[in-house]
């Protein structure tokens, strides 16, 4: 009988340079379930190329496109330049003009009016270090700090300092017109600060039309402060620990990153872990003890997805990188007791939340094999996976947006099903697509999470029972006679005429949760 092995989503970053479909299919194969693209270094010319890549390979895999946001860069540069402890060098904000051994220029042009002398600026992931010495009206006079190189398009930080940046620039403008011609299934903003930036990019993906979900990168200070208002409007958050480790001491990350994945978790939000996870397999076959370690901790915290960056879109070991993080989470999950135990928050009123709840609870307590549920927008998967249960979820969706979406889900396994008229359809089809591909057998014990008012109106109860039960009973559609059935044969909604049982009391529900 073939199970589900890995519960922990994969994402893989993929380069332009770097995306035949034969290497994309390596990928998927290895266990990637979503494709990132950094539009940061591309144009939407070579985003599409990419894109149509993936989608002649995949149907189900997720694509997310990574946008710049409100972040500062180094501008062009025609060669590298050497600087030595010491140094001087002007700093200025001059998006139009080249950077050159007169002065660096970057992206943002007031630069120079929201950095203060004595202040830090971090040049290319903190490997050079300036400290501003003199203000000069549009410039900056800064002594270097440390020997290094300064090259063109590298990022820009200024820790603990706000920079009245905009949330979206003229680029990722035009990514969210190209989201929505593309039919992208995430955008995942860079440097979300408030909840002020996650609304200005759905108003533009609203005026476009796209369904694209954001991801929140948080990367400062000022993110992982409002991390609360910043989850009450996004569907999700990236925890991008390279820019927030220069952004904030190094030392604090591994506390932010565990507070921010259960935040998440509490709120039923995904969550991904990113950023230099597994960073020496870029020249290495093999990873670090520490890398190895990094990751298990991530799949420890409960995070939903772990993330490549340079060790896929450039690096020498791209197909190795992802079987070994697939394989370190893998083995992590193997370790329930050392896994943080989080409940999302209460279900209030609720009732897909309440039996959602109900479905992981009978999954951890029967010897359930698998848990079965439909799904129209993906809403009562996403509770299903936040509770985080020991039984794979296989979903069905009728929506193949949703189901690659569902992709960056813990524990989600999706199929696509054509919508059925009646709870009854779905059971017998999904059932026995499961029985021919051997994921259960007639006899397991399996938990079903559906609706008895069609597809469009949610999940209305919990079952228990073996698939060889399910399909032995007479279940078929209504008779016309039937109160829950028009004239013409079709469901009437009648979900305001049946009792639902009340939630539980808060004894219930502490109990619930013991």
């Amino acid at each position: 009988m073939k199970t589900a092995k890995r519960n922990t989503k994969v994402v893989a970053t993929v380069s332009d340079r770097r995306c035949s479909p034969e290497f994309l299919q390596a990928l998927i194969e290895a266990g990637a379930d979503v494709i990132r693209l950094n539009t940061a270094h591309q144009e939407p010319a070579d985003t599409l190329r990419v894109i149509e890549n993936i989608r002649q390979v995949s149907d189900k895999v997720a694509i997310l496109l990574d946008t710049k946001g409100p972040e500062v860069r180094t501008t062009k540069a025609p060669e590298d330049i050497e600087v030595k402890t010491g140094d001087t060098i002007e700093l200025k904000g001059a998006p139009d003009e080249p950077t050159t051994r007169e002065a660096i220029c970057v992206n943002y042009e007031d630069f120079a009016v929201d950095v203060p002398v004595g202040a830090t600026i971090l040049i290319d992931d903190g490997h050079l270090e300036l400290k501003v010495i003199e203000g000069q009206g549009v410039s900056l006079i800064c002594k270097v700090m440390n020997d290094g190189v300064v090259k063109g398009r590298k990022s820009v930080n200024t820790p603990n300092i706000h920079l009245n940046l905009p949330s979206l620039n003229h680029k990722d403008r035009r990514y969210l017109a190209f989201a929505a011609e593309n039919d992208i299934d995430f955008i995942a903003h860079s440097f979300v600060r408030n909840k002020e930036d996650v609304l200005a990019i759905k108003a533009g993906l609203d005026f476009h039309g796209s369904k694209a979900k954001i991801i929140a990168k948080i990367e400062n200070q000022e993110g992982v402060d409002n991390i609360d208002e910043i989850l009450d409007n996004c569907y999700g958050v990236m925890v991008a620990r390279g820019d927030l480790g220069i952004e904030i001491e190094a030392a604090k990350i591994p506390a932010i990153q565990k507070r921010l994945v259960r935040i998440c978790r509490e709120k039923r939000r995904p969550v991904i872990v990113a950023t230099q996870m597994l960073q020496s397999m870029e020249v290495n076959p093999r990873a670090t003890r520490a890398e190895v370690s990094d990751v298990a901790n991530a799949v420890y915290d409960g995070t939903d997805a772990v993330m490549l960056s340079g060790e896929t879109a450039h690096g020498k070991f791209p197909i190795e990188a992802v079987k070994t993080m697939a394989s370190i989470a893998e083995e992590a999950e193997k370790e329930r007791d050392l896994a943080d135990n989080v409940t999302p928050s209460g279900f209030g009123q609720d009732t897909t939340v309440f039996l959602a709840q109900t479905a992981i609870r009978a999954s951890t307590e029967l010897p359930v094999k698998a848990v079965l549920a439909d799904t129209t927008t993906g809403r009562s998967a996403r509770f299903l996976s936040a509770y985080r249960g020991p039984t794979p979820v296989y979903t069905r969706c009728y929506c193949r947006r949703v189901m690659r979406q569902l992709a960056l889900s813990y524990g989600i396994h999706t199929a696509y099903m054509e919508k059925q008229p009646y709870t009854y359809q779905f059971l017998r089809k999904a059932i026995s697509e499961l029985l021919t591909d051997q994921t259960i057998k007639e006899d397991d014990l399996i938990v079903v999470l559906a609706g008895n008012f069609g597809p469009n109106h949610g999940a209305s109860f919990v079952e228990v029972a073996t698939p060889k039960r399910i399909l032995a009973e007479n279940r078929g559609a209504p008779k016309p006679d039937c109160p829950a059935v028009d004239g013409n044969g079709k469901l009437k909604d009648i979900s305001t005429k049946v009792p639902i049982p009340a939630a539980p009391s808060h004894q219930d529900h502490r109990e619930l949760h013991a």
